[in-house]
């Protein structure tokens, strides 16, 4: 494939994904936690009249505008949208798309795109992964500074030819998509799950304190007090908010945590499961394949991979 055209100036390197001050901790804390796995596989550039049809894929896909303008149709649109020079589209459950020439500018400018694959490492359920639509874009117009500056520097990587460009080209997208994250999460008044129960000061500190303390005892009481609610209007708010009851969520971000925790070979399972709070290995084990469904072996053997969903 033809490498994209460097048109930007240099730009620091960042280091890994930035703290982001705007948005909430507990999403940060998450965003930290997420064992997502972003891969930049495709730089691709169009003349003229052109489309390419992208199936249903068993992980989530985004495509970042280098240079140019192009069309983009999906059944997860409500109609077609023209992107420009810096946008960035995400499907994150892998819907059927099309990308097209622009319909306003067929033939004029060319057009490049850094195309690549997001998945969560993960068996169980994640929150992150049942909160976002099945598509959203980020306008380069009205996005910060740094994501503008990232993508930018995101098409030098890719015409630099340097070595260890991919690897720098996948933690540069990695970062990029945490800003996307959070750029939706600030800027669509259409939230739910996870974005709506961070609007909620109150269910927010406590999915924070989760994420950041799992292994912590953790009780219906504690996060009620934590909340400052009584347990009957917290257990009732939590479940409205997250579709689930806390305790449910506390196990759920468990499993997440243990199987990042399992990929270590360093740690025993009876370490993890004291870790995160489990007296017994045995019972921790019958846990994680009741929730997970596979055994906490497996894992560790490098068993299943498994697609975001």
């Amino acid at each position: 494939m033809e490498a994209l055209p460097m048109y930007v100036e240099h730009h620091p390197v960042l280091a890994d994904r930035p703290r982001l001050t705007s948005v909430e901790p507990a999403l940060e804390s998450l965003l930290n936690q997420s064992m997502l796995r972003i891969d930049a596989v495709a730089d691709m550039h169009r003349c003229g009249t052109w489309f390419m049809d992208e199936p249903r894929y068993p992980c989530g896909l985004f495509h970042l505008v280098g240079v140019g303008h192009c069309t983009v149709e999906s059944a997860a649109l409500a109609t077609p949208l023209q992107l420009e020079t810096g946008d960035l589209i995400v499907f994150p459950h892998g819907d059927a798309h099309r990308l097209s020439a622009s319909m306003q500018d067929e033939a004029a400018l060319s057009t490049s795109l850094i195309c690549g694959e997001l998945r969560f490492s993960s068996h169980a359920y994640h929150p992150l992964s049942h909160a976002l639509p099945s598509c959203f874009v980020v306008r380069a117009a009205q996005a910060a500074p740094i994501f503008r500056n990232l993508s930018m520097m995101m098409v030098e990587v890719v015409n630099s030819g340097l070595p260890g460009r991919q690897l720098l080209l996948n933690k540069l997208a990695d970062t990029l998509f945490s800003l996307a994250v959070c750029d939706y999460a600030n800027r669509n008044s259409d939230r739910r799950g996870l974005f709506a129960a961070l609007a909620d000061t109150r269910i927010c500190k406590v999915l924070q304190a989760v994420h950041e303390s799992p292994g912590h005892p953790w009780t219906m009481q504690s996060m009620a007090s934590l909340a400052c609610m009584s347990r009957s209007a917290f257990a009732e708010r939590f479940a409205q908010l997250m579709k689930m009851p806390p305790m449910q969520y506390v196990t759920q971000w468990r499993v997440n945590v243990a199987e990042r925790l399992l990929r270590d070979r360093q740690l025993s399972v009876a370490a993890i499961a004291g870790q995160l709070g489990y007296g017994s290995e045995a019972a921790f084990r019958r846990l994680f394949k009741r929730v997970s469904g596979i055994c906490p072996g497996r894992i560790r053997a490098g068993g299943e991979t498994p697609v975001l969903n």
